[in-house]
């Protein structure tokens, strides 16, 4: 599985590629390469959650879990200047060019950095953390991702998740009922649901 998106180091020959692409009423520029997630355009799943997401009530830093090379914490940075976004990832690749795509778009408020699920940000805590969760990995992975985000949560904070109904959305929406007070089902569309639990 040394290709898979969520390897630290995916063995696949590099061949980057740039493109443009509309979020939230603004055309970006990322380049992506071999061994990145959805490296021809942002996935749907990815584009629905950015669209729908909003800012909770309470001030905290903005966390992309699993951030590819960048869109949801890019589009996020540019959407809310006044917040820090910080996208985290185990794909160093990824990481790379998430920084070019970053710094090409002038968008000053995001950082990266490597972390396996959330264990390189000990002792940080979060408003919201966005999610497109790597399905490949196994539920027993994003599971747990889960269950770090409810940790890394302040009071009151949201964790945004999507997630396709024949990926396993019952049952994530299941487990985040077991972890978090509030759980609401913020759209659903060609498959895909957009999850939102609150601390």
């Amino acid at each position: 599985m040394v290709d898979q998106y969520f390897s630290n180091n995916p063995a696949v020959k590099s061949d980057p590629k740039s493109w443009a692409y509309d979020l939230r009423g603004h055309t970006f520029t990322f380049m992506t390469d071999n061994g990145v997630f959805s490296k021809h355009e942002v996935d749907f799943g990815s584009k629905v959650l950015i669209e729908q997401f909003r800012i909770p009530g309470i001030e905290g830093p903005l966390l992309d879990l699993g951030c590819g090379y960048g869109p949801i914490a890019i589009a996020l940075g540019f959407a809310y200047p006044e917040h820090t976004v910080i996208g985290v990832d185990v794909n160093r690749r990824a990481l790379m060019l998430a920084e070019q795509n970053a710094e090409h778009n002038h968008i000053d408020n995001v950082s990266f950095k490597e972390s396996d699920m959330l264990e390189g940000l000990a002792g940080q805590s979060f408003a919201a953390i966005i999610t497109n969760p790597p399905i490949r990995a196994g539920k027993a992975v994003v599971h747990q991702m889960f269950e770090q985000a409810e940790t890394a949560l302040l009071s009151g904070g949201e964790l945004w998740v999507v997630i396709q109904k024949k990926q396993g959305a019952p049952s994530a929406q299941k487990k985040l009922s077991d972890l978090f007070d509030t759980v609401e089902l913020i759209k659903k569309t060609k498959g895909y649901f957009i999850i939102r639990a609150r601390k």
